[in-house]
């Protein structure tokens, strides 16, 4: 029975392909015809129509094609942003001069790939784990960039070089990056275009941040290209194209020294000369007179030393190299910032014996003054040595690449680099000059026409035949003053406007001007109606600055977009009140006054006074006086017995 089910089972099979085949033999004899077309909507077939519209121009894109709706687009393309352009418009220049921010960092694609590859080469857990073991913190909520590892012996610390040098390029290079470039990108525009670097001597270079931030800040100016290319190619910096010609790089720590050379090694570097160095040499030094175009840069390097008396040869070796211009920074924290503090009264009381000097009266160049971020030469009103509360700080952002990422297995896009630095030059400070131009930008326009619109005489309607009055011949006034509560000059020409002065010659008085307007060392607090503003200004103290609605719709636009680390160009409309501190002892004394500089204030936790608390303390002292009493006649109770 078993076979027979069986080849029945097999016949069914054998006979169902002869069926199918048939079928479909009579249905491709009877459907000769070909298949009729779809009855579909008239803007379904518009919307097929431009689907396959798109996709042919897609599959046709190319960079250089003719019609710009085909061209591809590269990834890394940078298109101008129209809310940028426009907020900048609103601006007065002065103000726009002032602002220090300069959006996220983002690291070059040239040292993006550097590092990735030396990432590639090393060992990833281990790599994270370095990372940690250095680096990070023991909730993991922020990362400390500072390279102060301490090995218990000598060949520890060999053993361990590569390792670390490998964890401080993929964590605290691209951090120390952002700092320095936020840095060099205000110098250079307080400094003016006639400043050029051709040399960088850097102590502490570690892995070479300040090599490539230096190299990108200072990059030859493109060839022309015609509007095809200009259009296609992104500009992108690169090592070979910079205008520094010579870097020194001076730093006793092995392993970081080794990295930072392995970094550079597969990049063109076009002229420039590299080298690293244990320690600075006599033969280094250079004549003043040719250290104008002379960097020296010492970034995230102070900390790191162990005494102040490492420091201070520090600080002296970077006055004594000859370069025209000393840049010093460190990490935002009490100690980072008292160290530069320190250096800053260094390098001035140099400068200022150098002036007292009857033997310098014949050298080109004597003396030195601070160009940021402080608006005087005098004691910082913030430093207090070894009891600093509140401290001279920015903040820098920075676009994390994907191995930052990786490397601290983290998704955030992005980190804030805290940093404090001085700028110090030779020479003496310029003579402050305020000239009040470039005060007015689009808002302050605006304002000034509808005054102007305000003030013309009402017209009458003539009838024909009629004689005009002579009072409507000039019906529009050509100049529109106005002054506000504080004395401030708030005047423009409504036709000329501020093409009475060229961009260059208005970028020069602003570059002068910068040397006395204060800096805004807090975040500024907005409120309804009015900005208050903590900054340092040119009279060496924190002064509190309010400017209200009322003092110009300019004014207050300008305080409304500022932000921390901006200079300030505007005149408050009352007298700003001084915020100091007292001068503390190390013991840290509590201070009487000014301890609420350059925070919010907070809601004060005042205690009412409560009958029913006062009399539930009453009653538990009155329970504890009658223990008492029980607990003295308890001994002459047992005596008796």
């Amino acid at each position: 029975m078993l076979r027979t089910s069986c080849r029945r089972s097999l016949g069914g099979i054998l006979r169902r392909p002869a069926e199918v085949s048939a079928f479909s033999s009579t249905s491709i004899v009877s459907s000769h015809q070909p298949n009729a077309p779809l009855d579909l909507d008239p803007s379904f077939q518009v919307l097929l129509k431009d689907v396959d519209i798109s996709m042919l121009r897609q599959k046709s894109r190319h960079p250089t094609a003719e019609n710009p709706h085909a061209r591809a687009l590269r990834e890394l393309e940078v298109f101008p942003s129209d809310a940028a352009s426009e907020e900048e418009a609103r601006k007065s220049p002065a103000a726009l001069f002032g602002s220090q921010r300069i959006g996220a960092v983002v690291l070059p694609f040239e040292l993006q790939q550097t590092i990735t590859r030396l990432i590639a080469e090393s060992d990833k857990p281990a790599l994270h784990a370095d990372a940690s073991r250095l680096f990070g913190q023991e909730d993991d909520a922020e990362w400390d960039t500072s390279y102060d590892v301490k090995y218990k012996s000598r060949r520890q610390a060999a053993r361990h070089a590569e390792r670390d040098g490998t964890a401080f390029a993929s964590v605290a290079l691209p951090s120390h990056y952002s700092a320095i470039s936020a840095v060099l990108d205000h110098v250079k525009q307080r400094m003016g275009p006639e400043w050029k670097v051709e040399r960088v001597i850097d102590w502490g270079s570690g892995t070479g941040s300040g090599l490539w931030a230096s190299s990108y800040a200072f990059q030859k100016e493109a060839a022309p290209r015609s509007p095809t290319e200009a259009s296609v190619e992104v500009e992108d910096v690169e090592l070979s194209r910079s205008t520094v010609s010579t870097y020194l790089g001076i730093d006793k720590r092995d392993g970081l020294a080794r990295m930072g050379r392995r970094l550079v090694k597969d990049v063109k570097l076009g002229g420039l000369s590299i080298s690293w160095q244990k320690s600075f040499q006599e033969t280094d030094r250079i004549q003043r007179t040719e250290g104008g175009d002379v960097l020296a840069l010492s970034a995230f390097m102070l900390s790191s030393l162990p005494t102040p008396l490492a420091r201070k040869a520090l600080v002296k070796e970077m006055w004594e190299s000859g370069a025209g211009t000393m840049v010093l920074i460190d990490h935002n924290t009490t100690a980072g910032f008292e160290y530069i503090a320190e250096a800053r009264d260094y390098l001035l009381r140099l400068g200022r014996k150098e002036v007292e000097d009857p033997e310098t009266e014949g050298w080109p160049i004597r003396g030195s003054h601070v160009v940021a971020p402080c608006p005087h030469d005098g004691a910082c009103p913030l430093y207090h040595p070894g009891s600093s509360t509140l401290i001279c700080g920015f903040s820098q952002r920075l676009q994390r690449p994907a191995f930052v990422r990786k490397t601290k297995h983290s998704g955030a896009g992005h980190e804030d680099a805290g940093y404090s630095y001085v700028v110090i030059r030779r020479g003496t400070r310029p003579i402050p000059v305020s000239t009040g131009s470039g005060r007015i930008g689009e808002v302050g326009k605006r304002e000034l026409d509808k005054i102007a619109q305000d003030e013309a005489p009402i017209m009458e309607l003539v009838v024909d035949g009629e004689e005009h009055p002579s009072a409507s011949a000039d019906s529009s006034p050509t100049n529109v003053t106005t002054t506000t509560a504080s004395g401030a000059d708030y005047a423009v020409d409504v036709d000329s406007s501020a093409t009475a002065i060229n961009k260059e010659e208005l970028e020069s008085a602003l570059r002068l001007e910068a040397y006395s307007w204060p800096r805004l060392v807090f975040p500024p607090m907005k409120r309804p109606g009015h900005i208050i503003l903590d900054g340092c200004t040119a009279e060496g103290k924190i002064m509190r600055m309010t400017i209200p609605k009322s003092q110009g719709k300019q004014p207050y636009y300008d305080a409304r977009k500022s932000g921390w680390g901006d200079i300030f160009p505007h005149e408050p409309k009352n007298p700003p009140q001084e915020r100091y501190q007292p001068v503390r002892a190390k013991a840290k004394t509590v201070p009487l006054s000014g301890e609420h500089i350059g925070k919010r204030p907070q809601p004060k936790s005042s205690k009412e006074a409560s009958y029913g608390k006062l009399s539930d303390e009453l009653k538990k002292q009155k329970r504890r006086e009658r223990q008492l009493r029980l607990r003295e006649k308890l001994p002459n109770v047992d005596s008796d017995r």
